[in-house]
């Protein structure tokens, strides 16, 4: 482990071994045994777990695989391939992105707990990695427009310092990670499948491109851990979660990238397509998502950065008139955004919708209002509409 990894970590030996028997022990998302690990930490969730003594829940999550106690060397194995393990007890860990996933867990939607830890393999620090970043997803099959704007939005995004996130699979992901590299830019691979593998095998040059550039390949599942139709789909929340907005370049009606966007959208983070050719199959997802109002029709990066917030990046030269809001940080307009003009809202509803700690929002919603974009009264915080000025 190197000196610059060594900095990001604050976990103990214990708690990080205990994290890694469980990461194993449980398919994920395993939102019972997250509950449990909650509860009682890592090293005592752990040592009830191998024997059996948890909520009926957490066993039927665990059963399986509960008497494999390979953590050990699980943690051999990643630190031989170059990956770690990042833990919540880190300093890398990206709790902020990540409470996306607990809020909407906690809303009852399925299948969208978070990670009891994660593998990652490169030095970019995860957490800052995912501040502020995009994800770009689409088709495999992907047609030369598809491959054309994804290239061309990760690239642009790269040059703007923004880190690209996508799934390292064939067509539309490919080319978003590869947009990237060459805007020279951050870029992170979430896998369906274990950090050690190459899957598909042909990536495996981009893999090993997107670490040795200072970016990352992350999955939850341990070393040795085969792909499987279903992990990508698991998979796809993380990449959802870790970012602040999805923008789908191609998709079918019924595709992964489709699935990642509908999760995006569950955990109220920024939804983004591309039109394509009207009668294009592989634009047909695309077309459904602005079509349902479900995402926000995209054609240009600057565009991309306009509905996600641009993260206080400096506005590029327009006739477009800018908004009151853009000098706003992510959670400030997080919370603004949760706030209705006609209708009071109280500082724990506004939490839960924007997916900011309500200590966060108590703090927030006097600033806003000093800056006039929200008043308090009788029956909570209200949003003022401002026009924009050029």
């Amino acid at each position: 482990m190197t000196a610059a990894v060594q900095d990001q970590t604050a976990a103990t030996d214990a708690e990080r071994l205990a994290r890694a028997y469980l990461l194993r022990v449980a398919e994920p998302p395993a939102p019972a045994l997250l509950a449990f690990v909650g509860e009682h930490g890592p090293i005592e969730a752990a040592r009830r777990v191998r024997a059996a003594e948890c909520p009926e829940r957490v066993r039927r999550e665990t059963a399986a695989r509960r008497e494999t106690v390979a953590a050990e060397r699980d943690l051999e194995q990643a630190d031989k391939s170059g990956a770690r393990l990042v833990t919540p007890e880190d300093h890398e860990w990206p709790a902020w992105p990540l409470l996306s996933l607990a809020v909407a867990t906690g809303r009852g939607v399925q299948n969208v707990a978070a990670p009891l830890a994660l593998w990652v393999r490169g030095p970019a620090n995860l957490a800052e990695t995912a501040d502020r970043a995009v994800a770009i997803v689409g088709a495999r099959l992907a047609t030369d427009y598809g491959l054309h704007n994804a290239l061309e939005f990760a690239h642009a995004l790269a040059v703007r310092q923004v880190p690209v996130f996508s799934g390292a699979a064939m067509g539309i992901d490919a080319a978003a990670h590869r947009g990237a590299l060459s805007g020279d830019g951050a870029t992170v691979a979430l896998l369906g499948c274990a950090v050690d593998l190459a899957y598909p095998s042909g990536h495996a040059d981009l893999l090993k491109r997107i670490v040795d550039s200072g970016g990352a390949v992350v999955s939850e599942y341990a070393p040795g851990t085969p792909p499987a139709r279903h992990r990508f789909l698991v998979r796809n929340r993380l990449i959802a979660g870790l970012t602040d907005g999805t923008v789908v370049v191609e998709a079918g009606v019924r595709s992964g990238a489709r699935n990642t966007a509908t999760t995006a959208g569950a955990l109220g983070k920024a939804v983004m397509a591309l039109p394509g050719p009207a009668h294009s199959g592989n634009s047909a997802g695309c077309h459904a998502l602005i079509r349902d109002c479900k995402a926000t029709l995209v054609t240009t990066a600057d565009e991309v950065l306009e509905t996600v917030g641009r993260f206080g990046i400096a506005e590029a030269e327009s006739e477009t008139p800018r908004r009151p809001t853009d000098h706003l940080g992510p959670e400030a307009l997080r919370v603004y955004e949760a706030l209705v003009p006609r209708a009071g809202r109280t500082p724990e509803e506004v939490a839960e919708d924007a997916g900011v700690p309500v200590t966060r929002v108590r703090a927030l919603l006097p600033e806003l209002e000093i800056d006039g974009f929200a008043v308090r009264g009788d029956t909570g915080w209200r949003r003022i509409v401002r026009t924009a000025a050029r």
